[in-house]
């Protein structure tokens, strides 16, 4: 089953009238306002609004990274509140190459929801109308069952990975600063020893995702002898990531996992080693 769908297919689910929740997840790291701004200028007809900040991420508490994880029961409560019904079918798109749809894809797969893909192209793929009132989340009839992040990995599982080395970590970040180079995000620069960088980017062409094929030679020469469940993908703070995540899984890739409090986690104690 694909992750991605495209935009004729999702215009004509639109028009059957099928239960279909379209989600813009459209957001800017450096001007958090400006993806819901951008929503409420237009947008797929129907589509609620998704915030990485209030929906997609827990409580900072400075040790824990920029977008940490909600917990299991908060990530049910929002589900609930924003029609995320477990049968529904969840369609996810931005205007970033769906680096933040990819984080909405995840959380909701990590977490039983396997109904859910990501509009490849995002929405300047959308050839059809778009709407300008902005849609309230109508709740689902009952609560959403809490469930654990399957495919988490945690930072003591990381730090344990430097002497074991049993894992392949990939960074998704730009070069520069996977190599502690003009990083504006994070008051350190550099990256988790032994990582390696493969940037997110490389899994687009233009905005839609390159071919499974082509992808999966990519993730192969990558991997090496490595299986795609010895590998723990990050970023900067678990978003950029999934991305990857989602890249791998279309390549047929399947059983990655995410350390998603990444970079800025890993940074935020001193006494965690660096490199550049």
């Amino acid at each position: 089953m694909t992750p991605l769908i495209t935009a004729n297919q999702l215009e004509e689910i639109i028009n059957s009238g099928e239960d279909v929740l379209v989600c813009d997840c459209r957001f800017d790291l450096v001007d958090p306002q400006a993806g819901k701004k951008a929503y409420e200028e237009g947008h797929i007809p129907g589509a609620i609004y998704v915030d990485l900040d209030h929906d997609l991420s827990g409580e900072k508490t400075g040790q824990n990274g920029r977008h940490p994880l909600p917990s299991p029961e908060t990530w049910a409560k929002t589900k609930s509140r924003l029609g995320m019904d477990p049968k529904t079918l969840v369609v996810a798109y931005d205007n970033h190459g769906s680096v933040y749809a990819s984080r909405l894809w995840w959380m909701l797969k990590a977490t039983g929801h396997a109904n859910v893909r990501v509009l490849d192209g995002g929405l300047d793929a959308w050839n059809g109308p778009i709407g300008t009132v902005p849609r309230p989340p109508t709740p689902t009839n009952t609560p959403v069952q809490a469930m654990p992040f399957v495919g988490l990995v945690l930072v003591d599982e990381m730090v344990s990975n430097l002497q074991s080395k049993s894992n392949l970590v990939i960074d998704a970040r730009m070069a520069d600063r996977f190599q502690g180079q003009n990083e504006t995000l994070d008051p350190v620069g550099g990256h988790i020893p032994d990582a390696i960088n493969y940037c997110f980017r490389n899994n687009l062409s233009s905005k839609s995702f390159r071919a499974p094929e082509q992808l999966y030679k990519d993730f192969v020469d990558l991997l090496g002898s490595k299986k795609a469940s010895e590998i723990i993908h990050q970023c900067g703070s678990g978003v950029t990531a999934c991305h990857n995540l989602l890249a791998m899984e279309l390549a047929g890739l399947k059983g990655s996992r995410l350390y998603a409090g990444s970079w800025s986690e890993w940074c935020a104690d001193p006494s965690r080693p660096v490199a550049r």
